[in-house]
């Protein structure tokens, strides 16, 4: 069949002979559908494939994201058969199942299908990215507490709960309280923080619309939507989520922040830090997972390579100075200056951090929790430090010229100074200290390197195949920064998309960095008043990689893609 397929579509000049026998190659190597090694190969796009199915076999073709389907259709059709033949049931009239398939002409599917769910089988044509991501959507991720699914769950909800009017001023807290103690409303709110941690997502995401409310999961970066809870439960499991925290929940007018601490067995236990925001339709509330044993501290993992990690090990080690890591929210900064905490970590030296808030507990180090609505200031924390005899501090995140000018003098009287700041790259972090009116010649003297860093998706291991190198590849290689005498030895690698990774490509992230070893010429630099652009050309010179460099390195080694590393990194 599959070589019918791939005649035909060549008849019709959809695709050359050579594509085909290339594709015919993939799939006795890999097996699957030919199709599959079409798509992905990129000798036909997913759209045009299938309308040609649905011309080819007379069947109607559909847009599985244009529909939303009844979770009594899902029913009907086990998980199982749906991963093991690539459908989804989209509808059911009477006794006829309608199933969307990526090849409708698998009779075999189709008869089994009718042999266990007893329905006359109907089937329809969808693109295969389609039906994996509805398979996941309906199915994976319905999967909460003990595997439980989210729709069983809504389905205890017997009583009706009413949703109190967005005018009212006075709110009934014993009312509020009873919905959030009702059980089917503590087995969904459980279901959503369980199900987070098994597929290890970095934050939940609650929100309420005027329509409709929607939970999301931010997973590997990019958020993916889980389920969307009947509106009028939308109090009820804040109110749940607020009581777990010790919130106010009466308060629905100003932001609120907590924590949340579960145990997950055998010892384990699971941190949600959790922050509330009156939105126009409710509160969205967004729960951050800090799980201590996925921290990953030990610096050769981290995505360093093997220069920059000497040079930043170098620049922590040094019996003064001050160490900056910069880059966006949740770019990983944290972690970075955790394990270089930790590295330094030891009985002779006394270590203070200054955190907003602290996110993970380290024994041996003394943290503290900035609160700037009672005073204590990053500043305020800093100025205590330097009575408190340290060896090494850590300050969250330099925001002002206060905090900045008591870190730089801090480092150039005998003090390790590590803090994060906001910036795009190693370089503009020297002139962001200076606009923020710190003193040349004090920003020369104390810096020792600043490490800027990025994000990237890792390649899942699984599913992990090697991208033929065409002409546009190449283009885009060169246009990436890939030098033209590097592209003989190059190598680009993709996920193909499995189960292990839910058909994403993707699982698990590795940092990009870029370090700044602050050096002699470096000094001089800044101390003639020199421009990020120049400070970053003479890095480089003197053999600094960039962001970009460090990416193109981790494609070459198969570990994120060319896709991931321009999303994330400038051009030089």
């Amino acid at each position: 069949m599959a070589k019918k397929l791939g005649e035909l579509l060549v008849k019709e000049n959809l695709i050359t002979p050579e594509q085909l026998q290339k594709a015919l190659e993939e799939q006795k190597k890999h097996g699957g559908r030919l199709g599959t090694h079409l798509t992905r190969l990129g000798f036909i796009n997913e759209e045009e494939l299938t309308k040609f199915l649905s011309k080819q076999y007379g069947v109607p073709a559909v847009n599985l994201k244009e529909i939303e389907i009844d979770p009594e259709v899902i029913k009907l059709l086990p998980k199982e058969m749906a991963k093991k033949y690539n459908v989804i049931p989209i509808n059911r009239t009477g006794s006829t199942l309608i199933v969307a398939m990526s090849d409708p002409s698998n009779i075999f599917a189709i008869d089994d299908i009718k042999f266990h769910t007893g329905y006359n089988v109907e089937a329809v044509v969808a693109p295969e990215k389609e039906i994996i991501e509805a398979i996941q959507k309906y199915y994976e991720e319905g999967g909460g507490i003990g595997g439980e699914d989210f729709s069983e769950i809504l389905s205890d909800f017997e009583s009706e709960i009413d949703v109190a009017e967005e005018e009212e001023e006075e709110v009934d807290i014993s009312k509020l309280e009873g919905e959030a103690e009702q059980a089917p409303v503590v087995k969904l709110v459980n279901a959503i923080l369980m199900s987070a941690i098994q597929k290890k997502a970095s934050d939940i995401h609650i929100e309420p619309y005027e329509k409709f409310m929607r939970i999301r999961f931010r997973i590997d970066g990019d958020l993916r939507e889980i389920m969307r809870p009947p509106l009028k439960l939308k109090n009820a499991i804040v109110s749940r989520i607020k009581i777990m925290a010790n919130l106010d929940i009466a308060e629905r007018r100003l932001p609120q922040d907590g924590r949340i601490k579960i145990k997950i067995g055998k010892g384990k236990e699971m941190d949600f830090r959790v922050s509330t925001l009156p939105t126009l339709f409710g509160e969205k509330v967004v729960l951050r997972l800090l799980d201590k044993s996925n921290l990953q501290l030990d610096m050769t993992k981290l995505g360093f390579e093997e220069d920059q990690l000497r040079d930043f090990k170098n620049a922590i080690h040094q019996p003064y100075g001050m160490v900056l890591v910069t880059g966006p929210t949740g770019s990983g900064k944290t972690t970075t200056l955790y394990s270089a905490l930790t590295e330094l970590n030891t009985d002779e030296v006394n270590i203070s951090t200054a955190e907003d808030p602290v996110e993970f507990n380290l024994p041996g180090i003394n943290q503290v929790n900035v609160r700037e609505e009672i005073g204590l200031t990053f500043a305020a924390a800093l100025r205590s430090f330097l009575r408190q005899d340290p060896d090494i501090i850590m300050v969250g995140e330099i925001r002002d010229f206060e905090t900045a000018e008591i870190a730089i003098k801090a480092a150039l009287t005998g003090h390790m100074v590590l803090s994060t700041l906001h910036t795009n790259d190693a370089a503009s972090t020297v002139t962001r200290l200076l606009n923020m009116g710190i003193e040349p010649f004090l920003v020369a003297s104390a810096l020792n390197a600043v490490v800027a860093q990025r994000l990237a998706k890792r390649i899942c291991e699984n599913c992990k195949e090697e991208v033929p190198m065409t002409d546009a590849l190449k283009k885009a290689l060169l246009d990436a920064g890939v030098k033209p005498e590097e592209l003989d030895s190059f190598k680009v690698y993709r996920g193909r998309g499995c189960e292990a990774c839910d058909g994403t490509g993707y699982k698990g992230r590795v940092a990009l960095y870029e370090v700044l070893v602050v050096s002699e010429p470096i000094k001089e630099l800044i101390l003639n008043g020199a421009s990020a652009l120049e400070i970053k050309r003479e890095a480089i010179r003197l053999g600094m990689k960039t962001l970009r460099r460090s990416g193109l390195n981790k494609v070459k080694a198969g570990i994120t893609t060319l896709e991931e590393v321009l999303r994330v990194s400038a051009p030089d």
